[in-house]
């Protein structure tokens, strides 16, 4: 009779078929559930077939660990109530563009927690059964994940830039984010990210324009006319912040206008500006948020290029 070898061992088969839906990661209590036993484990590992992640999970091939299958071994280590969580989970939902230097989860508090330098798992009183979201590896609901960590981010840039990403590419709505919101009670950002949400929802925009007049005149700019009234061949349409001695336009953008349907009409408005000779600056809420300095230094070298000069000077 001919020896049976691990590609027809139904034990093996079935860790590998395992394998291929968690990114080529089973835990230890899925492979013994099956039938391997402790020694075989070892005895792969020794022969370099496999290899281990942490002291719960098996990697069923010795090169290079997929994302995938580290957002795994992270629940493996974690235990059976963990959730990823934060960017993790927005990364695991389909988020682009942002890169998680360690995996987080989230695990009840007062759970018992294997600690590892390899994942960021934290107890946390936030957690919910009610917060996970349907189907697929188990993970916060975008809207769950996306308040979690902006307030767990690095820097406001960094919480900012996240909310912003997740809005944009159309993982979840800005009103769904912001009634995810309100659950925060405490926290330094929570302020911020509201200011965000709103910026998102496109019902800042009166609250932009203030602002800026309000930051114009700290720098000693002169003031702009507010929400004038302008008229091209077609339509008619009103400018943010336009100074007509200077024929200067900024003009204020929420998230909105990187849309499809507002692609078109803002450049058509822009373009109509330019041919009256207006210079026309956009400064995105957004920026005002992240690169305030920069936008500012710009609306006044353009001031500066029309011929006004500061009184201080």
């Amino acid at each position: 009779m001919p020896r049976r070898t691990s590609y027809d061992d139904p034990r093996l088969v079935a860790v590998r078929e395992l394998g291929r839906q968690q990114g080529q990661v089973v835990s230890r209590k899925q492979v013994y559930g099956l039938g391997v036993t402790r020694w075989e484990v070892r005895g792969e590992t020794r022969a370099r077939r496999w290899q281990l992640i942490g002291d719960q999970s098996v990697c069923l091939h010795n090169g290079e660990i997929s994302a995938e299958g580290n957002r795994w071994a992270a629940l493996f280590q974690s235990g059976p109530r963990a959730q990823l969580d934060g960017a993790s989970s927005l990364v695991a939902s389909g988020l682009e563009r942002f890169t998680v230097d360690r995996v987080r989860v989230s695990v009840p508090r007062g759970v018992r927690v294997r600690r590892t330098p390899l994942f960021d798992i934290r107890q946390t009183r936030r957690w919910s059964a009610d917060d996970l979201a349907p189907g697929g590896i188990p993970r916060t609901r975008v809207a769950v994940a996306a308040v979690r960590g902006a307030l767990w981010a690095r820097t406001d840039k960094e919480a900012t830039y996240l909310v912003t990403l997740v809005v944009q590419q159309g993982l979840e709505r800005p009103e769904v984010i912001g009634e995810e919101l309100l659950r925060i009670r405490r926290d330094r950002r929570r302020l911020l990210l509201h200011e965000v949400v709103n910026d998102l929802l496109g019902g800042a925009r009166s609250l932009g324009e203030l602002d800026v007049a309000r930051e114009l005149r700290r720098r000693g700019l002169p003031e702009p006319a507010r929400q004038v009234l302008r008229r091209d061949r077609a339509n008619r349409y009103y400018v943010d912040l336009y100074w007509p001695d200077l024929h200067l336009v900024v003009e204020i953008d929420g998230i909105h206008h990187s849309w499809a349907e507002s692609i078109v009409g803002d450049a058509l408005r822009q373009n109509a500006l330019a041919m009256r000779g207006d210079t026309v600056l956009r400064l995105p809420l957004l920026g005002l948020r992240l690169e305030p300095e920069s936008f500012y230094a710009q609306i006044e070298a353009a001031m500066l290029a029309a011929g006004w000069r500061s009184s201080a000077a």
